[in-house]
């Protein structure tokens, strides 16, 4: 597997003026903040009447990699399934808040597992699902045994590696990101986004483009929480273990068990719990 990292964009943060209190004392400086925009996701594709363009989705998102970021919603979504039915990515000088994604002559979207009210936030990636029913995609790749085991020790490196990487956090401190690490603690790819749904599909939809999926021999670290969002999006790209700084929720919790997959949360000064998949981690 051989991904391309993430460069730092001009377009990825931005400077301001504030006012900055310290000790009573109030100076004027420039404080550099994430940059969030709206990115519509349009998907052009064959029905009985002809080719046609559809809005899918507008969600919140900090500009950069926005190819793979629709690629992999679309993937997570269950809206597309194989890397073969996608004649082309297009992002436009013109309007950079836009990606049209068009599918090969008689492919078929799965737009009725996909019923949305075409908006989320950068905080949510599930809030825009039009009914609960919506919210359950099923997963494209087997969920067959595996032998997979790593040593406990490896996992406390991952965050620093991650760290290391996170240009956009080190200059506004207000970014989510994902990382992906081969089973011996290698990092593979880093995505920073101020939706943490945006970063991991950024990473599944590089991985996706690349035609590099089921991502079942790597290691996925999430810099904040495992909500349950999160969760179903690496089972769809067949990731088998997740790392997380922060909490998982009672659903994501569930979700892993129900499928397998290793949960960590609270990875931190040495210490981790285990929500599900313990086999896993070798002590």
């Amino acid at each position: 597997m051989n991904i391309p990292g993430s460069d730092m964009d001009n377009d990825k943060a931005q400077y301001i003026s504030v006012k900055k209190i310290i000790g009573g004392e109030m100076t004027n400086i420039d404080d550099q903040v994430a940059v969030e925009e709206p990115l519509q996701i349009q998907l052009a594709y064959s029905t009985a009447n002809g080719r046609m363009q559809k809005n899918i989705a507008v969600t919140m998102r900090t500009p950069g990699n926005d190819e793979e970021l629709a690629a992999g919603f679309l993937f997570t979504e269950g809206i597309i399934k194989n890397r073969a039915d996608v004649y082309e990515v297009q992002c436009f000088s013109s309007d950079k808040n836009r990606v049209l994604v068009t599918l090969f002559e008689n492919v078929n979207p799965l737009l009725n597992s996909a019923a949305r009210n075409f908006y989320s936030t950068s905080s949510c990636g599930v809030c825009g699902k039009a009914s609960i029913d919506a919210i359950n995609v099923s997963p494209v790749f087997l969920n067959n045994e595996d032998s997979i085991r790593i040593p406990a020790y490896l996992l406390h490196a991952l965050p620093g590696l991650v760290r290391k990487q996170q240009r956009v956090f080190d200059n506004t401190g207000g970014i989510h990101a994902s990382g992906l690490f081969t089973l011996k603690g290698e990092l593979v790819l880093i995505r920073e986004d101020i939706g943490r749904h945006n970063a991991l599909d950024k990473i599944i939809g590089a991985a996706f483009l690349k035609g590099q999926l089921p991502l079942n021999q790597t290691i996925l670290l999430l810099s904040g929480r495992a909500g349950f969002e999160l969760v179903q999006k690496a089972l769809m790209a067949g990731i088998k273990i997740i790392i997380a700084v922060g909490a998982p929720s009672s659903l994501a919790v569930e979700l892993a068990k129900e499928w397998d997959i290793t949960l960590v949360g609270f990875l931190r000064e040495g210490k981790f719990n285990i929500y599900a998949g313990w086999k896993r981690i070798e002590l």
